[in-house]
C-alpha cells in the first residue's frame, strides 16, 4: 500500500532564461546600489562629501574606512544576490547558501523600509526633520540630503530583490508552504519548532518590553547622551522595533501551535522569516556598534543597552533557527 506525500513533489526550474519582468527587476536592484556604493567609496578616500563640521564620523578616521569598507561590502552583496537569483547557475545554489544571506538582507533593510516612509510621515505633521535620530542638533551626523539619497536607495533594493526572492523562491519551494494551518498533521510541526518558538516568545518579552518603554517616553537604561538626542524618529524606530519583536514570535508560535488554523501556511512562515531577521539581524548589528571601540565614555550604549540588543539577537536566531527546522521536516 502505497503513501500519499504531505507535500506534493517540487517541480523541476524553468530553464529558460529570466524573463523581462526579473531582468528589470535585477537592473533596478544593481542601479539602486549605486548612490550608496558611491558615497562609501569616496569616505574611505578621504572626501567629506556630505560630512559636515563635528561629525562623529570625523573622530576617527581608520575606524570609520574599516567599517566603510564593511558596508561596501555588504551593500555589494545585494548585487550578487540579484544576478544569484536570476542566472541559471543560481538555481544549482544550496539552499543554505542562498537563504542565510537573503535572511540577512531582509533583516537590515526591512525596518528601513517600514521606518524611513513612517518617520517621513512623522515630519510632514510635526514639522522634524526625519532621518535624524542618531544626531543632536549642535553636532548633526550627515547632511540632510543624504539620508534621503541613501534610506530611498534602500528601499527600492529591498522591494525589487525580495521580489526576485519571493519569484525564486516560489518556483524552487513552493510546495513547502502549501496549504493552510489546519492541514498540518499535529506531528508536523516537530520539538525544535515548539521549544525555539516557546523560547523566543519567553525571551522575546525584554526586548519588546524596552523598546516599547522607550518608544513611550521612558529613559531607562538609556545614555545620557541618546536621552539628550531624542528626536520623533527615535520614537518611531523604538515603537517599530517592538512590533517586530512580537511579529517575530507570534509567527513559530502559530505554527508550532497550529493556532489561527484558517490561515494559510504562507503567513506564519513570513511573519518568522521577515521578523526574526529584523529582530536578530539589527540585534547583531546594534550590539556589535555597542561594543566597538573609540566613542567618549558618556556616548557608550549602557549595558542594558546592550543587553536588550543581545536578547533581540538570540530571539532572531532561535525564530529562524525553528522555521528552518520546521520547513526541513515539511519538504522531506
Amino acid at each position: 500500500m502505497t503513501r500519499t506525500p504531505l507535500v506534493p513533489a517540487p517541480q523541476p526550474l524553468d530553464p529558460v532564461g529570466p524573463g523581462r519582468a526579473r531582468t528589470v527587476l535585477r537592473a533596478v536592484a544593481i542601479v539602486s546600489c549605486v548612490p550608496y556604493l558611491s558615497l562609501k567609496t569616496a569616505w574611505i578616500a578621504g572626501s567629506r562629501i556630505g560630512i559636515p563640521e563635528g561629525s562623529a564620523l570625523l573622530d576617527d578616521r581608520t575606524l570609520i574606512a574599516v567599517a566603510n569598507s564593511v558596508t561596501v561590502l555588504m551593500d555589494g552583496a545585494v548585487i550578487v544576490l540579484a544576478l544569484l537569483l536570476t542566472q541559471g547557475w543560481g538555481r544549482r545554489v544550496p539552499g543554505r547558501l542562498l537563504a542565510a544571506p537573503m535572511w540577512i538582507a531582509g533583516g537590515l533593510l526591512l525596518p528601513i523600509m517600514v521606518g524611513f516612509p513612517v518617520q517621513l510621515l512623522v515630519a510632514a505633521f510635526t514639522g522634524a526633520e526625519a532621518g535624524r535620530s542618531g544626531s543632536s542638533g549642535s553636532e548633526p551626523f550627515l547632511d540632510e540630503w543624504v539620508f534621503g539619497v541613501v534610506y530611498t536607495g534602500f528601499i527600492v533594493q529591498g522591494l525589487a530583490l525580495g521580489t526576485l526572492f519571493v519569484l525564486y523562491a516560489k518556483e524552487r519551494w513552493g510546495h513547502v508552504w502549501r496549504g493552510r494551518i489546519w492541514d498540518l498533521p499535529t506531528a508536523a510541526t516537530g520539538r525544535t519548532l515548539k521549544v525555539t518558538a516557546v523560547a523566543a516568545a519567553v525571551l522575546g518579552l525584554f526586548p519588546a518590553t524596552m523598546r516599547l518603554m522607550w518608544a513611550c517616553g521612558a529613559t531607562t537604561g538609556l545614555s545620557g547622551p541618546r536621552i539628550e538626542q531624542r528626536t520623533a524618529d527615535f520614537y518611531v524606530l523604538e515603537g517599530i522595533s517592538a512590533l517586530f519583536v512580537v511579529v517575530a514570535v507570534a509567527g513559530p508560535l502559530l505554527l508550532a501551535f497550529r493556532r489561527g488554523r484558517a490561515l494559510s501556511l504562507k503567513t506564519p512562515l513570513a511573519m518568522a522569516w521577515l521578523g526574526s531577521g529584523a529582530v536578530g539581524c539589527w540585534g547583531i548589528w546594534l550590539l556589535i556598534a555597542a561594543l566597538l571601540p573609540g566613542a567618549e565614555e558618556g556616548e557608550r550604549a549602557t549595558g542594558l543597552m546592550a543587553l536588550t540588543y543581545a536578547v533581540g539577537m538570540i530571539v532572531g536566531l532561535l525564530v529562524v533557527t525553528g522555521t528552518a527546522s520546521f520547513l526541513r521536516r515539511r519538504g522531506a
